[in-house]
């Protein structure tokens, strides 16, 4: 499979990835402040905040977990500047550089979420908040004893200088999502407030709370944007202990760490360190792993899990095997087209490549029937668009008829299903014909777009892994005429590729959110189209679309977000924009017995290994040597 969504290896204290977490809105009561204010210690999306002000932890951890041993992981999942085979600095929120993993457990942020509660968070740096009556200012209250690692207080001078760096000079992605911050001041040492445009959206307060906080006196002799192996300066509950440039980075947990105790924290960094490890090649980390260098591993590849962890350590039960429930939503992942290109302008032209694609077959000869397809943006539960548009999704559609698919109006459009024979007939002529309408010609064997050039189409990729998934349908588009081939390239330029939107075809996962909001815009809107480094990677530029992001960020009401995610998914359904892949609805984990665990788990995700402690009596039982 793909490289999935990030899957935080350290829970630390939140259960919202700011790339791709939604976040929101609605508040709740508290004491009356000046001019109808309310004054908070959480803040929530829908509905009440399951835990009092006084709540001494998360239901889902231990207490009293004990603290030590190591966690030693590959890098699997990235984010931001993050790259998967190597880094050259530790300033992870910004354009430049490859950054290093696990850079974020160094920082702190205002609040953070619970995995039991999809869209609520929690006072970490901040004691409380106190909102406005039109929710345009947010006043938070920070701990007198939040500390940087020097020793020097972390103060609302702090939280004001990264707030309004980030949306000026950080990732684009951090900029996008800090659109609706209109400004950011220190009232006093204590006292950040943040200020909001009118027309900000629903998640914007809670997106500022999961920001990472830096120290604005140790930037204000640096530059904030410079890729650089020196570690900036955190406050979080580990700090960057050693490393080698491209190979590892290990971090250790600050045993005076100021806010240890805080109930977002209880039960949580129970390691004293954390090692990621970096490979080029993926059967050298799975022997590394096999051989105990590295103690947990997710694996994201079906026919390795069938095949590959039949080996003595497993067999005599020093290494375990699971298959976890996620509890989260489902992400999207697929292969998805460049529309930018001019070969992939025309949707017909994208629904004739869909119809090459088999996966009744890969599913059978590749993945072991391990996984479900996918044909929806929001695939399962109440935001998925099924059959014909009801009377509020009408309303929200009427006003682009006529500009927009007529099938929108109709049932929504699905990857259709084939034979399984690897090369379905009827199909491929369905493809033939769709490419003809859209112009097509053919010359002998070759098949031109109708502006006379050759079609050929390049599926770029940084590793090998999905070639047995591709080459077949690689197969198929030569069948049509199509001068269709694989590029494997290095993670340096793959990630620079893709930043610049410099490719025809790539593979990607997004993850899914119980909650959408605005993180979609930087997905799926008219403006990241063209901003290089967003995550609009297939280009989508479409008032109608744009339109109904508007009215999910700004939902008020899950009734409202659910029939704003149907229409949306009949938009980017119609549009052909990807065919579609795969998705599993567990996690499939395994790792050295040296570790134990909660007894409960959280409602919205596994809580491997972030809530997971080192046993030591389990590893001298084993006699881990790792």
């Amino acid at each position: 499979m793909p490289r999935e969504r990030p899957r935080m290896p350290v829970t630390r204290r939140r259960a919202i990835q700011i790339s791709t977490a939604a976040m929101g809105g609605l508040l709740l009561p508290g004491p009356a402040g000046a001019e109808g204010e309310i004054e908070t210690h959480g803040m929530s999306t829908f509905g009440e905040l399951a835990l009092p002000a006084d709540f001494r932890n998360f239901g889902y951890v231990n207490p009293a977990a004990p603290k030590g041993g190591a966690l030693i992981i590959q890098i699997k999942n990235t984010s931001g500047n993050q790259n998967f085979d190597t880094f050259d600095t530790f300033n992870i929120y910004v354009f430049k550089g490859d950054g290093a993993a696990g850079m974020d457990a160094t920082f702190d942020t205002l609040m953070a979420g619970s995995s039991d509660e999809p869209s609520t968070m929690y006072g970490l740096l901040a004691r409380s908040v106190r909102i406005s009556a039109d929710k345009q200012t947010y006043r938070f209250k920070l701990r007198s004893e939040a500390r940087f690692h020097d020793g020097s207080r972390l103060t609302a001078k702090d939280v004001a200088w990264s707030l309004t760096t980030l949306k000026s000079k950080g990732h684009p992605v951090y900029r996008a999502l800090l659109d609706d911050l209109a400004g950011a001041e220190a009232e006093g040492e204590d006292v950040c407030v943040v200020r909001f445009a009118p027309t900000r959206s629903r998640d914007a307060h809670l997106i500022v709370a999961g920001m990472p906080i830096f120290s604005a006196a140790w930037y204000s002799t640096r530059d904030f944007e410079a890729s650089t192996l020196e570690a900036p300066l955190g406050s979080g509950p580990y700090k960057l202990a050693r490393y080698e440039q491209g190979r590892f980075v290990e971090f250790e947990r600050v045993k005076d760490y100021w806010a240890a105790n805080l109930p977002v924290n209880v039960g949580t960094n129970n390691f004293d360190r954390i090692r990621y490890e970096y490979y080029r090649e993926r059967q050298i980390a799975f022997e590394d792993f096999k051989a105990g260098k590295l103690n947990y591993n997710e694996e994201y590849t079906a026919r390795f899990w069938a095949t590959q962890y039949d080996f003595p350590a497993v067999r005599e039960g020093r290494v375990k095997r699971e298959e976890l429930p996620t509890g989260t939503a489902r992400g999207t992942q697929g292969w998805l087209f460049n529309t930018r290109r001019e070969q992939f302008r025309d949707p017909r032209i994208r629904e004739a490549i869909n119809c090459c694609f088999d996966f009744e077959w890969t599913s059978k000869n590749i993945m072991f029937n391990a996984y479900t397809r996918l044909h929806s943006y929001f695939q399962g539960g109440e935001m998925e668009a099924r059959g014909k548009p009801g009377p509020e999704e009408l309303a929200l559609l009427e006003p682009f008829r006529g500009h927009v698919p007529y099938e929108v109006f109709g049932e929504p459009w699905s990857p259709p299903a084939t034979d399984g024979s690897g090369s379905d007939r009827n199909l491929l002529r369905k493809a033939d014909e769709l490419l003809r309408a859209a112009g097509c010609k053919r010359d002998g064997g070759k098949l031109l777009l109708p502006d006379g050039k050759p079609f050929a189409i390049e599926f770029l990729d940084s590793s090998p892994a999905l070639q047995p998934h591709t080459q077949p349908f690689i197969a198929n588009l030569k069948k049509l005429g199509v001068d269709a081939s694989a590029r494997i390239v290095d993670t340096v330029q793959y990630k620079r590729r893709t930043d610049s939107f410099d490719f025809d075809i790539v593979t990607a996962a997004m993850g899914g959110s119980l909650t959408p909001g605005v993180e979609l815009i930087n997905i799926y809107g008219s403006k990241a189209a063209g901003t290089q480094g967003s995550r609009n990677m297939c280009g989508v530029a479409d008032p109608a679309i744009d339109a109904l992001l508007d009215v999910i960020a700004k939902a008020q009401t899950r009734q409202t977000l659910d029939v704003a995610c149907r229409a949306l998914d009949r938009l980017l359904r119609a549009g052909r924009y990807w065919v579609p892949m795969w998705v599993s609805e567990k996690a499939r984990i395994a790792y050295w017995d040296i570790f134990s665990r909660p007894a409960q788990t959280p409602k919205f995700g596994t809580g491997a290994p972030g809530t997971w402690w080192y046993d030591a009596d389990k590893a001298k039982k084993i006699n881990y040597q790792g």
